[in-house]
């Protein structure tokens, strides 16, 4: 039966999320039931793609980018793939009117990391447009269940919070981006000898970014607001251990919250959130 497919297909996002973010998949949990299988449809998705750029080094990278391309607009046509993870989001997609505008726009970023190794000022803008910001407003769709006026008012706000959680992964990542993959997103950065003032101007965008998608998250419906709290302090405290390491350091060890750490960070948030508190 098409169900039996549907649920494998779903079960494959889920599965996916959790073996590749427990961050993620612990802020997913707090979602009110209906919305996180869609959520786990579009993390699915965004994975995928970003694996392939990311970790399939000894494969045709190019045309496993052309593929999930052609393969999600015929699964978006045909409202089917044999594909569990793009059959999952394409689901999604209809059920929450994603427009293709931000699918497409995610793909291109995923596709200038096939070729651009370190970024200007507008690639970066761009990169972060495609790569973060449009996954929170995919994000945002889910959260917002068709209420389009609560959607537009808060697409500022899950946009820089996408943002934030990407700069975050960026310092965090930036021993693997850099030394591994020869990759450069913040512009004008020398990271070979990357100082403390450099590192310091990253922190302050992020910061503002952070500052934005607090308001955003307040306003929130209520069935998604937990959830995505609980995201944005995990990630909160991400940044702040990684500020309180020096630049040397963060060039040479990937900066990361112990699993058992993320359990007492969770029950914070969710205090936190249950007295009004974010």
């Amino acid at each position: 039966m098409k169900s039996l497919f549907d649920n494998l297909s779903a079960s494959c996002s889920k599965t996916t999320t959790q073996l590749y973010s427990t961050s993620f998949s612990l802020g997913i949990y707090f979602l009110k039931p209906a919305l996180r299988a869609p959520i786990y449809g579009i993390y699915g998705f965004v994975r995928l793609a970003d694996e392939i750029v990311d970790s399939f080094h000894d494969y045709d990278k190019e045309f496993m980018m052309n593929k999930i391309r052609e393969d999600t607009v015929e699964a978006l046509k045909h409202k089917i793939s044999i594909n569990p993870i793009l059959n999952s989001f394409q689901h999604v997609v209809h059920a929450y009117n994603i427009e293709w505008e931000l699918i497409d726009t995610f793909l291109k970023s995923m596709e200038m990391d096939l070729m651009k190794k370190e970024h200007n000022p507008d690639s970066y803008s761009e990169y972060i447009l495609g790569s973060a910001e449009v996954v929170g407003l995919m994000c945002l769709r889910v959260f917002t269940e068709g209420n389009q006026q609560l959607f537009e008012d808060l697409k500022p706000f899950a946009m820089k919070l996408g943002a934030a959680f990407q700069k975050v992964n960026f310092l965090r990542d930036l021993k693997a981006d850099y030394v591994d993959l020869g990759r450069t997103y913040f512009p004008g950065v020398n990271f070979d000898h990357f100082s403390n003032k450099e590192k310091e101007k990253i922190q302050q965008e992020i910061e503002e970014d952070f500052e934005q998608a607090l308001i955003g998250i307040k306003r929130l419906p209520s069935g998604a607001r937990r959830g995505v709290y609980l995201a944005y302090y995990y990630y909160k405290k991400l940044f702040l251990r990684i500020k309180e390491t020096p630049p040397e350091k963060v060039m040479n060890a990937r900066i990361r919250i112990p699993d058992y750490d993320k359990v007492g960070l969770m029950f914070r948030s969710l205090v936190r959130h249950q007295f009004d508190l974010l």
